[in-house]
């Protein structure tokens, strides 16, 4: 799983190469799939099917700008000064998964939106500081909605973290939030576990509604800007091990 997550981390640190006015998410995707392909790896992504969806997704890349949350599908629009775009990549390789995100900043942007990027990142780093075998995650989750609700943002409800190995979602499923009402969703961590942990972060409301006919892009419903971060990380004796890095 580590080759998996080292070649998603390559992939996404050439795309913020990329990240800059006149781009389009498009362009992204191309360099993607070359890279997928050239080290004989497989797009997690493409061919996913969903019960909202009209067709299979269509890339190897989500490419969701500004209020789009997640699953934005990669398009010959240009990024604008003042845009931000979440990329989220995942690929097997081997036999294994690896999947990671990050938000990008395409220029100069408002310094409410580099804020929201900040705190989300932060939301995802302090979650990864928090993991080790016998906590439970809702003490890591807890954590992480207070984070960003002390800082006046929402976390999205809808969709959440996941277990990841051979398959890109498998259980357990890994929430952003706590639900008192519902204990159903926790778990003690222990070691050997490995879990896609991704916050995503509104800077209005929580709320979040299919952006077009496609049912594929996820947007949020006052259509406030929004944030999203993502590693592959196993839990060990010791704590954490972070895959998706070089």
């Amino acid at each position: 799983m580590r080759l998996a997550g080292a070649l998603v981390a390559r992939i996404l640190a050439r795309i913020a190469e990329m990240a800059r006015p006149g781009v389009t998410t498009a362009d992204m995707n191309a360099v993607a799939e070359e890279m997928i392909a050239k080290a004989g790896a497989q797009a997690l992504f493409r061919g996913v099917k969903t019960r909202q969806a009209k067709f299979p997704f269509p890339a190897a890349l989500c490419t969701s700008v500004n209020e789009v949350v997640v699953h934005g599908i990669p398009s010959t629009r240009r990024l604008e000064e003042g845009d931000i775009v979440s990329v989220d990549c995942g690929v097997r390789l081997n036999g294994y998964c690896g999947d990671s995100a990050v938000t990008l900043r395409i220029g100069q942007v408002s310094h409410g939106v580099q804020r929201l990027l900040s705190v989300t990142q932060d939301a995802l780093e302090l979650a990864i500081g928090l993991i080790r075998p016998k906590t439970w995650w809702s003490d890591v989750a807890g954590r992480i909605q207070a984070h960003v609700e002390a800082a006046g943002f929402s976390v999205v409800r809808e969709f959440v973290g996941h277990g990841i190995g051979r398959e890109m979602h498998e259980e357990p499923k890994v929430p952003n939030y706590i639900d008192p009402r519902d204990r159903r969703q926790d778990f003690m961590l222990r070691s050997g576990m490995v879990l896609a942990v991704e916050p995503m972060v509104n800077m209005g409301a929580a709320a979040v509604v299919y952006g077009d006919a496609t049912g594929w892009p996820v947007v949020t419903q006052d259509g406030s800007p929004a944030a999203h971060f993502e590693h592959t990380v196993a839990v060990t004796d010791g704590g954490v091990d972070i895959l998706t890095l070089v």
